[in-house]
Protein backbone atom coordinates (compact mmCIF):
# COMPACT_ATOMS: atom_id res chain seq x y z
CA UNK A 1 0.00 0.00 0.00
CA UNK A 2 1.71 3.04 -0.98
CA UNK A 3 -0.76 5.80 0.29
CA UNK A 4 0.22 9.26 1.39
CA UNK A 5 -3.11 10.79 2.60
CA UNK A 6 -3.23 14.59 2.58
CA UNK A 7 -3.01 15.62 6.08
CA UNK A 8 -0.57 14.19 9.26
CA UNK A 9 -3.69 13.82 11.26
CA UNK A 10 -4.72 11.09 8.71
CA UNK A 11 -1.41 9.52 8.17
CA UNK A 12 -1.15 8.68 11.81
CA UNK A 13 -4.61 7.64 12.18
CA UNK A 14 -4.13 5.30 8.97
CA UNK A 15 -1.11 2.92 10.75
CA UNK A 16 -3.88 2.62 13.82
CA UNK A 17 -6.79 2.21 11.51
CA UNK A 18 -4.70 -0.71 9.20
CA UNK A 19 -3.87 -1.58 13.04
CA UNK A 20 -7.23 -2.41 14.58
CA UNK A 21 -8.38 -4.14 10.61
CA UNK A 22 -5.95 -6.60 10.95
CA UNK A 23 -6.40 -7.20 14.72
CA UNK A 24 -10.20 -7.92 14.19
CA UNK A 25 -9.19 -10.07 11.17
CA UNK A 26 -11.26 -9.08 8.61
CA UNK A 27 -10.09 -11.62 6.05
CA UNK A 28 -7.02 -12.98 5.05
CA UNK A 29 -5.38 -10.23 2.95
CA UNK A 30 -5.58 -8.07 6.38
CA UNK A 31 -2.69 -10.92 7.61
CA UNK A 32 -0.12 -8.76 6.59
CA UNK A 33 -0.14 -4.94 5.12
CA UNK A 34 3.09 -2.84 4.54
CA UNK A 35 2.27 0.49 3.67
CA UNK A 36 4.81 3.54 2.67
CA UNK A 37 4.01 7.20 3.14
CA UNK A 38 5.64 10.16 2.86
CA UNK A 39 5.01 14.26 4.36
CA UNK A 40 3.94 17.04 1.75
CA UNK A 41 4.73 19.28 4.77
CA UNK A 42 6.50 20.00 8.20
CA UNK A 43 5.02 18.68 11.53
CA UNK A 44 6.62 16.49 14.82
CA UNK A 45 5.10 13.58 16.29
CA UNK A 46 5.57 12.52 19.78
CA UNK A 47 6.05 9.20 21.02
CA UNK A 48 2.88 7.96 23.16
CA UNK A 49 4.38 9.16 26.52
CA UNK A 50 6.13 12.21 25.96
CA UNK A 51 5.42 15.19 27.48
CA UNK A 52 5.51 18.13 24.70
CA UNK A 53 7.02 20.75 26.93
CA UNK A 54 9.98 18.63 27.58
CA UNK A 55 10.96 17.36 24.52
CA UNK A 56 9.92 20.11 22.05
CA UNK A 57 10.44 23.77 21.46
CA UNK A 58 6.18 24.38 21.67
CA UNK A 59 6.52 28.21 21.25
CA UNK A 60 8.74 28.43 18.08
CA UNK A 61 6.26 25.14 16.65
CA UNK A 62 3.46 27.46 17.42
CA UNK A 63 4.67 30.21 16.07
CA UNK A 64 5.80 28.67 12.56
CA UNK A 65 2.30 27.17 12.45
CA UNK A 66 4.45 23.66 12.61
CA UNK A 67 1.74 20.83 14.37
CA UNK A 68 1.70 18.66 16.53
CA UNK A 69 0.59 15.10 16.77
CA UNK A 70 1.30 12.02 19.09
CA UNK A 71 1.45 8.52 17.87
CA UNK A 72 0.00 5.63 19.65
CA UNK A 73 3.73 3.89 19.50
CA UNK A 74 6.60 4.43 21.78
CA UNK A 75 9.82 5.98 21.53
CA UNK A 76 11.25 9.56 21.07
CA UNK A 77 9.66 13.46 19.54
CA UNK A 78 10.34 13.23 15.79
CA UNK A 79 10.22 15.68 12.76
CA UNK A 80 8.32 14.78 9.64
CA UNK A 81 8.88 16.36 6.16
CA UNK A 82 9.24 15.95 3.06
CA UNK A 83 12.44 13.62 2.94
CA UNK A 84 11.17 11.08 5.13
CA UNK A 85 10.53 7.66 3.89
CA UNK A 86 8.05 6.29 6.53
CA UNK A 87 6.54 3.07 6.63
CA UNK A 88 3.46 0.58 8.57
CA UNK A 89 4.65 -3.23 9.13
CA UNK A 90 1.10 -4.59 10.44
CA UNK A 91 1.35 -8.33 10.87
CA UNK A 92 -1.26 -10.72 12.72
CA UNK A 93 1.18 -12.45 15.62
CA UNK A 94 -0.16 -15.86 14.47
CA UNK A 95 2.10 -15.72 11.61
CA UNK A 96 5.31 -16.03 12.90
CA UNK A 97 6.78 -16.76 16.37
CA UNK A 98 8.93 -13.87 16.51
CA UNK A 99 5.96 -12.14 16.89
CA UNK A 100 5.00 -13.07 20.36
CA UNK A 101 6.75 -10.75 22.47
CA UNK A 102 7.99 -6.78 21.95
CA UNK A 103 11.84 -7.83 22.45
CA UNK A 104 11.50 -10.55 19.77
CA UNK A 105 9.39 -8.50 17.32
CA UNK A 106 12.05 -5.73 17.69
CA UNK A 107 14.95 -8.23 16.77
CA UNK A 108 12.96 -10.12 14.25
CA UNK A 109 12.28 -6.68 12.07
CA UNK A 110 15.26 -4.58 12.68
CA UNK A 111 17.55 -7.25 12.36
CA UNK A 112 15.54 -7.85 8.69
CA UNK A 113 15.88 -4.41 7.84
CA UNK A 114 19.87 -3.80 9.48
CA UNK A 115 20.63 -6.32 6.75
CA UNK A 116 18.64 -5.25 3.70
CA UNK A 117 20.31 -1.62 4.48
CA UNK A 118 23.56 -3.10 4.83
CA UNK A 119 23.42 -5.31 1.32
CA UNK A 120 21.90 -1.87 -0.01
CA UNK A 121 24.75 0.36 0.80
CA UNK A 122 27.86 -1.64 0.93
CA UNK A 123 28.66 -0.50 4.29
CA UNK A 124 28.42 -1.58 8.07
CA UNK A 125 25.23 -0.86 9.85
CA UNK A 126 24.25 -1.63 13.29
CA UNK A 127 20.99 -1.89 15.92
CA UNK A 128 21.61 0.77 18.43
CA UNK A 129 19.38 1.73 21.28
CA UNK A 130 16.67 -0.57 20.74
CA UNK A 131 15.17 0.18 17.45
CA UNK A 132 17.62 2.76 15.83
CA UNK A 133 19.62 1.35 12.54
CA UNK A 134 22.84 3.46 12.40
CA UNK A 135 25.43 4.38 9.73
CA UNK A 136 29.30 5.50 11.10
CA UNK A 137 27.79 6.21 14.05
CA UNK A 138 24.31 8.04 12.94
CA UNK A 139 21.08 7.36 13.04
CA UNK A 140 19.56 6.93 9.47
CA UNK A 141 16.21 4.76 10.75
CA UNK A 142 13.87 5.35 13.90
CA UNK A 143 11.12 2.96 14.69
CA UNK A 144 8.67 1.82 17.35
CA UNK A 145 5.84 -0.72 17.98
CA UNK A 146 2.20 -0.75 19.11
CA UNK A 147 0.58 -4.13 20.08
CA UNK A 148 -2.81 -5.44 19.89
CA UNK A 149 -4.25 -8.81 21.24
CA UNK A 150 -3.89 -10.42 18.03
CA UNK A 151 -1.44 -8.31 15.42
CA UNK A 152 1.22 -5.77 15.85
CA UNK A 153 2.26 -2.18 14.37
CA UNK A 154 5.89 -1.80 13.51
CA UNK A 155 6.93 1.77 12.11
CA UNK A 156 9.22 3.91 11.71
CA UNK A 157 11.26 6.34 9.40
CA UNK A 158 13.85 5.80 6.90
CA UNK A 159 15.83 9.56 6.25
CA UNK A 160 16.55 10.11 2.58
CA UNK A 161 17.19 13.39 2.56
CA UNK A 162 15.35 14.80 5.54
CA UNK A 163 16.16 19.02 6.74
CA UNK A 164 17.86 18.06 9.38
CA UNK A 165 18.40 21.38 10.12
CA UNK A 166 15.10 21.88 11.42
CA UNK A 167 15.40 19.78 14.04
CA UNK A 168 17.38 22.24 16.06
CA UNK A 169 14.81 24.41 15.66
CA UNK A 170 11.70 22.56 17.04
CA UNK A 171 13.03 19.44 19.17
CA UNK A 172 14.57 19.85 22.23
CA UNK A 173 17.23 17.36 22.95
CA UNK A 174 15.44 14.22 24.12
CA UNK A 175 14.69 13.78 27.50
CA UNK A 176 15.69 9.96 26.95
CA UNK A 177 18.37 8.96 25.00
CA UNK A 178 20.57 5.63 23.74
CA UNK A 179 23.96 5.59 25.36
CA UNK A 180 25.26 5.32 21.39
CA UNK A 181 24.17 9.65 21.05
CA UNK A 182 26.84 10.41 23.51
CA UNK A 183 25.15 13.98 23.72
CA UNK A 184 25.53 14.98 20.70
CA UNK A 185 23.16 17.30 19.08
CA UNK A 186 20.33 16.78 16.08
CA UNK A 187 22.63 17.57 13.53
CA UNK A 188 25.82 15.49 15.05
CA UNK A 189 23.33 12.71 15.64
CA UNK A 190 21.32 11.85 12.85
CA UNK A 191 22.32 11.53 9.08
CA UNK A 192 20.60 11.17 5.64
CA UNK A 193 20.86 7.83 3.86
CA UNK A 194 20.62 9.71 0.22
CA UNK A 195 19.46 6.86 -1.72
CA UNK A 196 16.78 6.57 -4.37
CA UNK A 197 13.34 6.27 -2.43
CA UNK A 198 11.98 3.67 -5.22
CA UNK A 199 14.92 1.52 -5.02
CA UNK A 200 14.36 1.25 -0.98
CA UNK A 201 10.30 1.10 -1.13
CA UNK A 202 11.59 -2.04 -3.70
CA UNK A 203 13.46 -3.85 -1.75
CA UNK A 204 11.81 -3.68 1.64
CA UNK A 205 8.84 -4.55 -0.52
CA UNK A 206 10.85 -7.80 -1.53
CA UNK A 207 11.85 -8.35 1.83
CA UNK A 208 8.44 -8.64 3.55
CA UNK A 209 6.88 -10.28 0.25
CA UNK A 210 4.43 -7.49 -0.24
CA UNK A 211 4.04 -8.41 -3.86
CA UNK A 212 0.28 -7.56 -4.32
CA UNK A 213 -0.63 -3.86 -4.09
CA UNK A 214 -4.03 -3.16 -2.28
CA UNK A 215 -5.87 -0.27 -2.62
CA UNK A 216 -8.42 -0.14 -0.83
CA UNK A 217 -8.08 1.03 2.92
CA UNK A 218 -10.33 1.98 6.28
CA UNK A 219 -11.64 5.19 5.39
CA UNK A 220 -14.33 5.18 7.29
CA UNK A 221 -12.08 3.96 10.64
CA UNK A 222 -9.04 6.66 9.40
CA UNK A 223 -11.73 9.63 9.67
CA UNK A 224 -13.18 8.50 13.06
CA UNK A 225 -9.87 8.69 14.36
CA UNK A 226 -9.01 12.24 13.03
CA UNK A 227 -11.78 13.15 14.48
CA UNK A 228 -11.73 11.96 17.72
CA UNK A 229 -7.83 11.62 18.35
CA UNK A 230 -5.81 13.01 15.85
CA UNK A 231 -7.43 16.23 15.35
CA UNK A 232 -8.03 17.22 19.22
CA UNK A 233 -5.44 18.71 21.34
CA UNK A 234 -6.64 16.00 24.34
CA UNK A 235 -4.77 13.68 22.70
CA UNK A 236 -1.97 15.63 21.06
CA UNK A 237 -1.42 17.55 24.14
CA UNK A 238 -2.66 15.17 26.55
CA UNK A 239 1.07 15.19 28.63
Amino acid sequence: MDLTLPTPAENLACDEALLDQCDADCGDEVLRVLRFWEPTSVFVVLGYANRAAAELNTDICVESGVPVLRRISGGGAVLQAPGCLNYALVLRTSTAPELQTTGTTNRFVMEKHRSLLENLLGVRVTIDGVTDLVVHGRKVSGNAQRRRANAILFHGTFLLNAPVNLMEKYLRMPSRAPAYRDGRPHQEFVANLGIDREVLKAEIRRLWKADRQVDHWPKVEVERLVQTKYSLSEWNLKF
